[in-house]
C-alpha cells in the first residue's frame, strides 16, 4: 500500500488531501500542526526548524512513500533542496500568466511570503515582465478558515474578502492564485464576490505530481488517519463541521 503524509499548520492540508483522494487510492497520514499555526508569522529560521523537525518525525513514525508539505509559505521561504520523497506546494504563477487577458494577476499569500525577497525572485522566474503581479497579504483570510468562521459567518467573510482584495479592481486583475492551502475553502465566496476573476488552486498541480511520483505504488483502498499537535478535541470538532468524522490522534 502506498502511504502519503500531508501536513500544514492546521486545516490547510485538507484542500490538498481531498483532490488526492479523488484521483489516487492510498493511505494518507494527515498531520495538522496546530501548535505552530500560523506558519506565515514565523521567522525563516524558526520555520525551517519546525518543518525539518516535522518531516523527520513523520518519516520515523510512518515511513511514508511521499511527504507533501502542504503550505506555500515554507516552500517559498526555505528554498528547499529537491528530494525524491518530499513534495512542496508552490503558487501556480506560470499558469496564471498564461491565463490572464488583462496582463494583470494577483497572488494571495501569507504576510511573510508577500513581504519576502524569495517571492519576488519566484515571480521573476515564473512570470514574463509584461505581466503585472499584485501581491496581497491574505493572512486575515487564512484566519477565517482556521477559526471556522468560513462555515458560521459567511457574510462577515465576504466583507473581509471584499476589503482584502480591493486593490485588484483598480489594477484590472483577472486571475488570482490562492497561494495558501487554506484559501481554497473560501473559493465559493471568492467567486461570488469577484465573479469575473479566475482563481487558481495550487492543489491541481500537486495532485498530478503525486500521481507521477507514486506511479507503480498504488493501493486498492482509501485510508485516512488524522493526527494533530495541540488540542485534538478542538480540532476534531472543526473537522466534524466539515463532515469529517475520523478520530484525531495526538502526535
Amino acid at each position: 500500500m502506498s502511504r502519503i503524509a500531508v501536513f500544514d499548520s492546521g486545516l490547510g492540508s485538507l484542500s490538498i488531501i481531498k483532490p488526492i483522494q479523488k484521483k489516487i487510492k492510498a493511505e494518507i497520514i494527515y498531520f495538522a500542526d496546530q501548535d505552530n499555526f500560523p506558519y506565515g508569522t514565523k521567522s525563516t529560521n524558526k520555520l525551517r526548524e519546525i518543518i525539518e523537525s516535522t518531516i523527520r518525525n513523520l518519516e520515523e513514525k510512518f515511513e511514508p512513500d511521499l511527504i507533501v508539505v502542504a503550505s506555500n509559505t515554507p516552500s517559498l521561504l526555505l528554498n528547499p533542496k529537491k528530494q525524491s520523497k518530499i513534495l512542496w506546494v508552490y503558487p501556480p504563477l506560470e499558469d496564471a500568466a498564461e491565463k490572464t487577458i488583462t496582463n494583470s494577476i494577483a497572488i494571495l499569500a501569507t504576510k511573510s511570503v508577500v513581504e519576502s525577497k524569495e517571492l519576488q525572485n519566484y515571480i521573476k522566474k515564473q512570470v514574463p515582465k509584461r505581466i503585472r503581479v499584485i501581491k496581497i497579504n491574505a493572512s486575515s483570510l487564512v484566519d477565517l478558515v482556521e477559526s471556522g468562521k468560513f462555515i458560521s459567518k459567511k457574510e462577515f467573510c465576504k466583507k473581509k474578502i471584499r476589503a482584502s482584495l480591493q486593490p485588484i479592481q483598480k489594477e484590472r486583475v483577472d486571475v488570482i492564485t490562492l497561494s495558501s492551502t487554506h484559501l481554497p475553502f473560501l473559493l465559493p465566496m471568492l467567486k461570488e464576490v469577484f465573479p469575473n476573476v479566475t482563481f487558481l488552486d495550487p492543489a491541481d498541480a500537486v495532485v498530478d505530481k503525486v500521481a507521477m511520483l507514486l506511479d507503480g505504488k498504488r493501493s486498492n483502498v482509501y485510508k485516512l488517519k488524522i493526527f494533530a499537535s495541540g488540542n485534538t478535541i478542538t480540532f476534531q470538532k472543526k473537522l466534524q463541521k466539515l463532515g469529517i468524522r475520523n478520530k484525531v490522534f495526538p502526535l
